[in-house]
């Protein structure tokens, strides 16, 4: 038989669980304007131990998911994947343009809508 402190011990377990499921599918606010970088060609090269693209991710928020982002180191090796030694990335983070344009550094989302054409709207949470 369950304790009563078990059943408390559970059900905030299923709380939290279903917290975090919920906060998942939350919207961010700048979905659309991440969705419209990718569709106007923009790519963002980054790694996952550049600490200069968690500060580019972070300009994001929720919507980091949405980015046309390309993770370019490979997990115990110096190497690069593939896709990055093809567009020639040498620093982190690094955007390419359609214009053929690439731009090494953290970027203000005014300058990539500027670069891109998208807008800037935020999105209700």
């Amino acid at each position: 038989m369950v304790s009563k402190t078990g059943w408390v011990s559970l059900g905030i377990v299923i709380l939290m669980i279903a917290l975090l499921v919920y906060n998942s599918y939350l919207p961010g606010k700048y979905d659309a304007f991440a969705q419209c970088l990718e569709e106007k060609g923009a790519i963002f090269y980054g790694a996952y131990w550049c600490p200069h693209c968690k500060d580019q991710k972070e300009l994001f928020g929720r919507s980091v998911s949405k980015l046309p982002y390309i993770e370019c180191a490979m997990p115990g090796t110096k190497e690069l994947v593939e896709a990055c030694q093809k567009a020639n990335i040498e620093a982190f983070p690094t955007w390419t343009f359609s214009d053929g344009t690439k731009e090494e550094g953290v970027f203000p989302l005014t300058y990539l809508a500027q670069k891109t054409g998208c807008k800037i709207e935020e999105e209700k949470q």
